[in-house]
C-alpha cells in the first residue's frame, strides 16, 4: 500500500531537522503494518539480513546477532528483536520509505524494524544519525533527553548506553504517529504490549569516513604523486625546527590533493552510492535482449529500481552502487536518478535511441531495475 505522510515539510525542516526532536502525532494516518512479527523473524533467520536480539532479564543487558536458527526460550517478556536495512528485503515495508524521498536521498541509512515484547527495548542510549521512529502495532513510551555532554558505557559488548537523563519529551505513542529525533539527544522506548516499530534513519558520514575513502581513491587512481619540495630554502640556524611556512606548504599540498574538482566528484558519486547494507540483487535470468526492452517500455510496462540501491546524479555525472553509471542520454539519466518508477513518459524520446536501450538493458540484467509485475 502507498502511506500518505501528513507533514509540513518546509516547517519541520526548518524547525526540527536537525535541531531539536518532535513528536509528529498522526503523520501516517490510519496506519497499518507492512510487516507482521512472523515475517520479521524469518527475516532475521536469513544470512543476508543483519539482525540482532536484545534481551534485559535479571538486570543483565544481553545481545546476540543473527542470523537465527529459532526463537526458542525467550519468554514473553524483556526483549526486542531488530533488523536493518529491511526496505532492501522486503517490499511492504520498503514502502514507507518512500514519503521520506523530499530528503537527500545520499543520505538515507536504511528502514530498521524492531519487535518488541513487554518490557523490550535496547536501553537508553545515543544515535550519531537522525532517525525518524514510526509506532506500528502496540503501545511504547518514548522519553529522549537534551543533547548535553553524557558519559556512555558498555553494559554489554553489543551495546553503547547512556547515563539516566532528564526527559524533554515523555510520550506514549500511537499507530501512525512518528517520533523524530536528531544526532546526539538520548532516548529510550519501554515497551507496554507487543509492538512493531520502523526506524527510518538518515546519516551523515564523518570526517574520518571521508578522508579514509579519499585516500583509497587517490591510491587506486594514482592522485597526488608530486613530492614537498622547497626551491627557496635559505639556510637553517636550528635543522631540528619544522617551520611554520613548511607546515602550512605541507597543508596546501595535501588540500590540493583533494581540491581536484572532477576527482573528487568522481570520488563522491562512488563513496555516496554505495549501500551501506547488503542488497538483494537477482540478475535478469535470462538476460534481456535491447529488443525486449525497448518493446516492453513502448508498450506501457512500468521499470522499478532496486529497492535500497542508490542512484545519483552528481553535477551531471551519474552513478550506481559505487560505480559510474554510463548512459548517453543525460535526460534519461537523470530520469533514472530521480524516480524509483518509470516508464516511457519519464524516459522520454531515449526510449527510441538504440544506444540508451542498449545500455538500460545492461543494467536491467544486473538485477538494478525490473519490470514491475
Amino acid at each position: 500500500m502507498a502511506y500518505q505522510l501528513n507533514l509540513n515539510w518546509p516547517e519541520f525542516l526548518e524547525k526540527y531537522w536537525q535541531k531539536k526532536p518532535v513528536v509528529l502525532k498522526n503523520a501516517f494516518p490510519g496506519f497499518v503494518d507492512p510487516i507482521t512479527p512472523d515475517e520479521l523473524a524469518g527475516l532475521a533467520m536469513e544470512p543476508e539480513v543483519d539482525s540482532r536480539l536484545v534481551s534485559h532479564q535479571g538486570g543483565k543487558w544481553q545481545a546476540s546477532h543473527g542470523p537465527f536458527e529459532d526463537f526458542d526460550g525467550l519468554g514473553e517478556t524483556d526483549w526486542s528483536l531488530l533488523a536493518q536495512a529491511v526496505n532492501h528485503w522486503h517490499m511492504p515495508a520498503a514502502e514507507l520509505v518512500r514519503p521520506f524521498r523530499v530528503l537527500p536521498e545520499w543520505r538515507l541509512d536504511d528502514l530498521m524494524i524492531s519487535y518488541s515484547v513487554p518490557g523490550g527495548g535496547v536501553g537508553p542510549h545515543i544515535d550519531n544519525y537522525d532517525v525518524f521512529i514510526i509506532q506500528g502495532m502496540g503501545r511504547r513510551r518514548w522519553r529522549v533527553g537534551d543533547a548535553l555532554p553524557m558519559r556512555q558505557f558498555c553494559p554489554h559488548p553489543a551495546l553503547l548506553h547512556v547515563d539516566p537523563f532528564e526527559p524533554i519529551i515523555d510520550v506514549e505513542m500511537s499507530p501512525g504517529d512518528i517520533l523524530y529525533i536528531p544526532p546526539g539527544f538520548p532516548h529510550d522506548g519501554f515497551t507496554y504490549e507487543d509492538t512493531l516499530n520502523y526506524s527510518v534513519g538518515f546519516r551523515g558520514p564523518n570526517g574520518r569516513d571521508l578522508i579514509s575513502s579519499f585516500a583509497d581513491y587517490a591510491l587506486e587512481n594514482d592522485l597526488g604523486g608530486a613530492h614537498y619540495s622547497d626551491p627557496d630554502l635559505t639556510v637553517r640556524e636550528h635543522a631540528g625546527r619544522v617551520e611554520q611556512y613548511e607546515l602550512d606548504r605541507l597543508r596546501e599540498q595535501m588540500m590540493a590533493v583533494i581540491n581536484q574538482p572532477e576527482d573528487f566528484k568522481q570520488w563522491f558519486g562512488r563513496f555516496a552510492s554505495t549501500p551501506r547494507h547488503e542488497l538483494d540483487i537477482a540478475p535478469a535470468e535470462p538476460p534481456y535482449q535491447p529488443e525486449e526492452v525497448q518493446e516492453a517500455l513502448l508498450s506501457g510496462e512500468t521499470l522499478m529500481r532496486l529497492s535500497g540501491l542508490r542512484v545519483l546524479n552528481v553535477e551531471g555525472c551519474f552513478f550506481v552502487n559505487a560505480e559510474r553509471l554510463t548512459i548517453s542520454d543525460l535526460k534519461a539519466a537523470d530520469a533514472l536518478s530521480r524516480y524509483t518508477e518509470l516508464g516511457q513518459q519519464e524516459l522520454g524520446d531515449a526510449v527510441n535511441q538504440a544506444e540508451f536501450i542498449a545500455e538500460l538493458t545492461e543494467v536491467i540484467n544486473h538485477g538494478y531495475w525490473f519490470f514491475e509485475e
